[in-house]
């Protein structure tokens, strides 16, 4: 499905150019490329290239790829269009009203994508709409390019709704970034293939360390607040892996089928084990999880405990009371050594395509909209579809199955969670004789 949201506000759209890339090399060879309106390259702009003045926000935490998106906006901008003056914002949303721009040229950035990080600085919080779409008007900016996970999104939204309010011409585009893969609509984040990438040197790591000492434990914990991709995608490609631990699904520490109850049988198996934890995994175990979680940051996320130092204590205290096994653990937090590093090929590749994307929509005059592959086309998403729900494992899926079934670990649900689910699923299709006697598949069959 290729989403859209084009700008209807009667400001927009009095009148269009001819889009100059019909005259770029790299595009009028091909004419067919500039179909229609709702396209990524549409036929008019409604920018004029010597008329835009844009700038570019980082927010929120450091994701691998962030250098590169920052580096294609600017060159596209530049190189297709000829737009000359783009503005970086120092810090995160505050710099709009609290700290000075960086002139952003092609030569300026050319090398930045081979380092971590942002160049442009970040910040988590600082949020005043009317200060910021103040500073958006003063500086005679019509093109706003931001970088960020949800709560950048959502922060986003509200500068396009008062731009909107204040009758400004002004695009707002959101490009998201975060490492949990955690947005929904869009088929994944970039920065998520790095995660996981770099995930595979700390579970060598705790591989090693556990194997090389008697009933040795590596207890690995990843990125992954609300959401356990980076853990379970990390997981599956490093078959090194006996136990995953996410936040959406529920496990127990003590009895039967729980976790040390797991970890004794592996110990006694194999002589060692490696677990993988999502930060997020087990917070409701803690015992002031509670408390703990009723306070935020300054971006609105809730503060959590390490799980990843209560859970290895546990699992320490639980041995040493039990006097039946000696356990050796070795605990491996690498968080800010994955969100530092430069992006991969594959990210890099995926971070070109959603700057070119975002910058051929806002000189179509799209705004009020994220960028994103949806089901493997580029599509552009209103900001309340991008920030109305999160995007989460369904443990009841067969990615989770396969990694079920590739670690050897118990799933930890009850068979209430079993039964309540099962009440949900839809009935299996029916299979005669090679063909399918159910809902369209059967229109299918007939129709071949």
């Amino acid at each position: 499905m290729f989403l859209t949201y084009p700008i209807t506000s009667p400001i927009f759209l009095f009148l269009t150019y001819p889009n100059p890339l019909q005259d770029n090399p790299a595009y009028s060879v091909v004419k067919q490329y500039f179909v229609h309106d709702d396209d990524t390259v549409p036929q008019k702009v409604y920018f004029e290239s010597d008329e835009v003045n844009a700038c570019i926000v980082t927010c929120g935490g450091l994701c691998p790829g962030l250098n590169t998106v920052i580096r294609e906006i600017v060159c596209g901008l530049n190189y297709m269009y000829g737009v000359k003056r783009v503005l970086g914002i120092d810090g995160g949303y505050r710099g709009f009203y609290a700290k000075n721009t960086i002139a952003l040229t092609p030569k300026s950035v050319n090398d930045i994508h081979k380092r971590g990080g942002t160049v442009l600085g970040t910040s988590r919080g600082g949020h005043d709409t009317s200060k910021i779409v103040d500073s958006i008007q003063d500086r005679g900016i019509n093109q706003v390019y931001i970088i960020g996970g949800d709560g950048t999104q959502k922060g986003a939204s509200v500068i396009f709704e008062e731009i909107r309010r204040r009758g400004l011409k002004v695009a707002v585009v959101g490009i998201p970034k975060t490492i949990d893969n955690d947005i929904p609509i869009i088929d994944k984040s970039f920065g998520f293939d790095t995660a996981v990438e770099e995930a595979q040197r700390a579970i060598n790591a705790a591989h090693v360390e556990s194997e090389s000492i008697e009933n040795g434990i590596g207890f690995v914990k990843l990125m992954g607040r609300y959401s356990g991709f980076i853990a379970m995608h990390a997981t599956l490609a490093s078959r090194d892996v006996d136990c995953c631990l996410i936040p959406e699904s529920p496990f127990y520490l003590e009895g039967p089928g729980g976790l040390f109850e797991y970890i004794e049988k592996r110990l006694k198996e194999n002589g060692h084990m490696v677990i993988v934890a999502a930060e997020g995994a087990g917070q409701e175990l803690l015992s002031d999880s509670m408390h703990s979680m009723a306070k935020e940051d300054a971006s609105g996320n809730k503060l959590l405990k390490d799980v990843g130092l209560w859970i290895s204590q546990k699992i320490k205290d639980h041995f040493a009371k039990q006097n039946r096994m000696t356990i050796n653990l070795k605990y491996i937090d690498p968080t800010y050594m994955i969100r530092a590093i430069p992006s991969i090929a594959s990210d890099n590749v995926y971070c070109t395509l959603l700057a070119q994307s975002s910058v051929h929509g806002a000189m179509a005059g799209y705004t009020g909209i994220t960028v994103g592959l949806v089901n493997g086309r580029h599509s552009y998403i209103p900001f309340h579809r991008i920030t109305e729900k999160r995007n989460k494992v369904v443990i009841t899926d067969r990615m989770w199955a396969r990694l079920l079934s590739s670690t050897n670990q118990p799933s930890f649900l009850s068979a209430k969670d079993v039964i309540e689910d099962k009440k949900e699923e839809e009935p299996p299709l029916q299979l005669l004789d090679d063909e399918v006697c159910s809902g369209d598949n059967n229109l299918v069959n007939k129709q071949n």
